[in-house]
């Protein structure tokens, strides 16, 4: 699962506003910028979590750790469309 923590880091790394990271990821911004306020675990559906996760996976983000374990993330160069 995502904590908030990874989502400001990864928007942060591609340099996408809560507006960019909505669009691609199908999830109301004012959402995104209240699931950042957490740093674990926010209080979320997991599909949400699940939704933001493929848009930053595509976009090339890998998660590490998690709420409880060291969470970061990797940078990496964007998956190819298929």
């Amino acid at each position: 699962m995502l904590c908030g923590v990874q989502i400001r880091a990864a928007r942060g790394a591609l340099h996408w506003s809560a507006d960019d990271l909505a669009v691609q990821s199908g999830v109301a911004s004012r959402t995104i910028v209240r699931l950042e306020q957490h740093d674990g675990l926010p209080p979320s559906r997991s599909s949400t979590l699940m939704d933001l996760r493929r848009a930053f996976e595509a976009a090339g983000i890998e998660f590490i750790g998690g709420p409880d374990d060291a969470p970061g993330i990797r940078v990496h160069a964007p998956r190819a469309a298929t």
